[in-house]
């Protein structure tokens, strides 16, 4: 399994992202798949996922902002952030698996 994620970008306090992740060898479909974020210093924190049934669980700080997404006929995973704050800041990683075990190379998220 390879993930592949991409996206990130430098925005402005308020502004909008949509990050990608393309997995080869599985399925988005089949899969539950979830968001994670880390800041300097700081520990990993699960943002959101996405169950093989739909089901989506997001942390507090971003509900209401975040969205986890997904496009099955392209095999795509999404993170779309709207209203993004200076905490938000962080190097985003796609994760799946039995324990979301496997984890993408990340991409960086810096609001200003």
């Amino acid at each position: 399994v390879q993930l592949v994620e991409s996206g990130g970008g430098s925005v402005q306090t308020g502004g909008s992202l949509r990050l990608s992740c393309a997995p080869s060898g599985l399925s988005v479909s089949d899969s539950s798949m979830a968001w994670f974020r880390q800041s300097p210093g700081k520990e990993p924190e699960a943002v959101a996922a996405i169950r093989r049934d739909d089901l989506t669980a997001y942390t507090d700080s971003v509900k209401g902002r975040f969205t986890i997404p997904r496009d099955n006929a392209e095999n795509t995973l999404y993170l779309q952030m709207n209203s993004l704050k200076t905490e938000d800041t962080a190097v985003y990683y796609c994760a799946t698996g039995w324990a979301f075990d496997y984890w993408g190379q990340g991409t960086q998220v810096t609001v200003s």
